[in-house]
């Protein structure tokens, strides 16, 4: 599946303003880590965002997000958001979210 190579790179040119980034080929997209740990990731024409359990409930609960199935299953700690509703605002709240699950992680 090929990913939206505009959205990857706006998620780079944000996430490269407070973090060293390592960008990687993965689940279908790529995928974005901090410290080691996948934060974000574009697939398709989605962002996918690594949530801690406590923010999972209320961002659920935002425009253009679902949960992300793989085969058939909805994996906990992670949310697709639609890719229409990524202007740069809403983008920005996204990846501090996905920064902040990934970094409560240890680094690899």
């Amino acid at each position: 599946m090929a990913y939206d190579e505009v959205l990857a790179e706006r998620v780079r040119e944000l996430l490269e303003e407070t973090d060293a980034v390592v960008a990687k080929k993965m689940f279908g997209g790529l995928v974005f880590t901090v410290r080691g740990n996948t934060a974000v990731g574009v697939v398709g024409d989605d962002l996918l965002v690594r949530v801690t359990a406590d923010d999972t409930p209320q961002a659920l609960t935002e425009p253009g997000a679902r949960p992300y199935e793989f085969r058939g299953r909805v994996s906990k700690g992670w949310i697709l958001v639609a890719g229409e509703v990524l202007d740069d605002d809403v983008l920005d709240d996204w990846l501090h979210l996905g920064r902040k699950a990934a970094t409560a992680l240890p680094p690899k």
